[in-house]
């Protein structure tokens, strides 16, 4: 099966960027990730907040964005108004905080509906992979590389992967939810 590393490697990148997208999924915790995403212009580019200070949590509920360059206070504060977070920063001239409000059931209930929204989604990519996978196979029989019996163990393992992968979702899924469903 070495032949198809390139498709488990493809399904692999799938997990990561789903781990990335429940990282950005907020549960009532304070976690740098979920600024991964919220960019701030710094002389003429697009910059994550990450690149233009130190974030750090004193408690489970707050963050702090330090800029090292105080003209970027106010560029930050707007830039995580404006993003989809859902909270609203304090500036104090020095520091940016963030508190984390305790979730409600509805806003439990939503961001469970955006998990599985992301869980399906990698689960449709790892099928395009497969398909990719089994067309590649399929070409490399019509070329007379390998034989039919090859083929069709071929197309198990492939099988065999897809449901590795489509478990390990699942699995991520189950985990976040209960993450998000804890009070």
């Amino acid at each position: 099966m070495s032949d198809y590393e390139q498709f488990s490697r493809k399904m692999d990148k799938t997990l990561e960027v789903l781990a990335e997208d429940f990282a950005s999924v907020r549960a009532g915790r304070a976690n740098a990730q979920v600024l991964d995403r919220i960019s701030v212009e710094y002389y003429g580019v697009d910059t994550p907040i990450a690149q233009v200070g130190s974030i750090s949590s004193p408690d489970p509920r707050t963050l702090l964005i330090q800029p090292w360059d105080n003209t970027l206070l106010r560029p930050i504060e707007k830039a995580i108004q404006v993003s989809d977070l859902g909270i609203n920063p304090q500036n104090d001239g020095r520091v940016i905080r963030l508190v984390f409000p305790q979730l409600t059931e509805e806003r439990r209930k939503e961001l469970t509906k955006q998990v599985k929204k992301y869980g399906e989604e990698s689960k449709v990519a790892i099928r395009n992979i497969r398909r990719d996978a089994v067309e590649f196979v399929k070409s490399q029989k019509k070329k007379s590389e390998i034989t039919e019996d090859d083929q069709k163990q071929a197309e198990k393992d492939i099988q065999d992967m897809t449901d590795k992968y489509i478990k390990k979702i699942d699995e991520m899924c189950a985990k976040k939810e209960k993450e998000l469903m804890e009070i």
